[in-house]
């Protein structure tokens, strides 16, 4: 329902009226009487710093100024009246804009007699109500860690602390090969020759740039002497442009075989990883497998969260929003399937599903984004500066970067905004947790026979499927706190003697 009321202040005449999902139409009519004092004022200001031939400063008749700066001027206070009108009706009226209005300042004249009315459409935050936030049921994993899991992680330190020792026999899996490599690409005259390069006993491994799969049944029983060729046909979206495509021969000619030797479980091994004992080593081990179940614990306790919210609330969300969202991921898309080598003719036919896979997960991110919104302002979480410097620090320690750099970093490609959006969300749903109704659950045998692994690293980067909850849910959503508060003005321009 239409809305008036009059504004003492400007003493504008303001309509407000739904125009579509979170979407106001806001109609304003300026008095005449405004108008004129506006441009009394403004052709006061113009006498008091111009100077014309024949006129003491500040003394040049009005008729003059508005015959040499009658133009400009009419459109200076225009821009003033229109940008002071709806900075207004928009505060006065308490609509939660997300982006700066649509107004056609081009199309808009100035009367010259009688009042200024003109319109415009401004995007609103969605209105809804939250579903009850206390005792949200959540299924929590047991944690549990056996010896094998420990067992398993101390034969992979082992590993990686081992070196590579010459093997007597002929090559096994997981060995690593020396060899002289001769590669021709289909099309190409000239062979490309490698000499001691490393090659690997694996099920899929490379031959110098070239990728070559059921590589280890090649290469497995083969002995220091032996040649061995293959023919490989490149992939069509191989990053590398000169192979893309393309058949390629491959000769392997083997000089040495080496396999790796663990290190020993001994007191030198043990020290260099900290431990005081095998003892010692173990606890170690249970502790960080102890952390990463936890964390991997959380991460699942909070996608139901989200869930439980996204499957609770319904609301509309701004169409020109989800519209930018989705081209801004579908680009995104778009640019890593380029990068990843495919054709662009290949991206084309994938456009339309990978258009509707954009829309649906820009849907998604704006939803969460709105909702967290909501949940921090009822529960008065806030985010302050020493909390980002502080995750900025511990980011910064983890990346081995000194922080002040990774904040210039974030400020310049502009993921600091996202980055306060990813901590507001994990305070939210750390506060959430304390009131959840939690139940644990015995974990698939998958899962208890070798722990997830997740990643070490909390990034304020791009989002991918395997990040943190928080992280994925929050990132790329282009309407900030900051956005949002920002009232973009038109610039005025400077009058100058011509």
């Amino acid at each position: 329902m239409a809305q008036e009321q009059e504004t003492a202040a400007a003493k504008n005449t303001i309509t407000v009226e739904q125009a579509g999902p979170c979407k106001k139409k806001v109609v304003i009519k300026i008095p005449e009487e405004t108008i004129k004092n506006l441009t009394d004022k403004e052709y006061d200001e113009l006498r008091k710093s111009i100077v014309l031939p024949g006129f003491r400063k500040g003394r040049a008749p009005r008729r003059l100024l508005e015959k040499r700066f009658g133009k400009e001027t009419t459109e200076q206070i225009k821009l003033k009246l229109l940008a002071e009108a709806s900075d207004a009706a928009i505060k006065d009226n308490k609509l939660n804009a997300l982006r700066d209005p649509d107004i056609k300042y081009e199309d808009i004249k100035l009367p010259e007699s009688g009042a200024l009315k003109f319109d415009f459409e401004v995007e609103v935050r969605p209105e809804f109500e939250l579903p009850n936030l206390e005792g949200i049921a959540v299924n929590k994993t047991k944690l549990e860690i056996t010896e094998g899991q420990i067992d398993r992680e101390i034969e992979q330190l082992q590993k990686w602390s081992g070196f590579w020792t010459p093997r007597d026999g002929a090559a096994q899996s997981g060995d690593q090969i020396i060899a002289d490599v001769t590669i021709k690409a289909e099309g190409v005259e000239e062979e490309e020759k490698l000499n001691n390069i490393e090659v690997f006993v694996r099920k899929s491994g490379f031959v110098g740039a070239i990728p070559v799969e059921k590589l280890d049944e090649l290469l497995t029983d083969a002995k220091s002497g032996d040649v061995k060729s293959t023919t490989v046909e490149v992939p069509k979206t191989y990053f590398r442009e000169e192979y893309r495509g393309k058949k390629v021969d491959i000769e392997i000619a083997i000089k040495d075989i080496k396999w790796l030797k663990p290190a020993e479980l001994n007191e030198e091994f043990l020290k260099k990883l900290g431990a005081e004992s095998e003892k010692d080593l173990r606890e170690k081990i249970r502790d960080m497998l102890q952390g990463r179940l936890e964390q991997q614990a959380r991460d699942e306790m909070s996608e139901q969260i989200y869930k439980y919210m996204l499957d609770n609330i319904n609301l509309d969300l701004p169409v020109d929003i989800v519209a930018d969202q989705a081209t801004t991921l579908l680009q995104r898309q778009y640019v890593n399937l380029m990068q990843r080598g495919l054709p662009r003719e290949k991206i084309d036919e994938q456009m339309e599903q990978l258009r509707a896979g954009s829309e649906l997960q820009a849907k998604e991110q704006l939803k969460t984004f709105f909702i967290m919104g909501k949940v921090a302002e009822k529960l008065g979480i806030e985010v302050t500066d020493e909390e980002i410097n502080g995750y900025i620090a511990q980011t910064a320690i983890q990346r081995g970067q000194r922080p002040e750099r990774l904040r210039e970093d974030m400020v310049r490609d502009g993921s600091l905004a996202q980055f306060r959006l990813q901590v507001r969300e994990n305070k939210c749903i750390t506060k959430l947790l304390e009131t959840a109704k939690i139940t644990e659950v015995e974990p698939k045998k998958e899962e208890a026979a070798k722990p997830k692994k997740t990643a070490k690293k909390q990034e304020a980067k791009p989002a991918t499927a395997e990040e943190k909850p928080a992280e994925k849910h929050a990132k790329k959503v282009d309407v900030s706190e900051e956005k949002a508060a920002k009232k973009s003005k038109p610039v005025r321009k400077k009058k100058t003697d011509k």
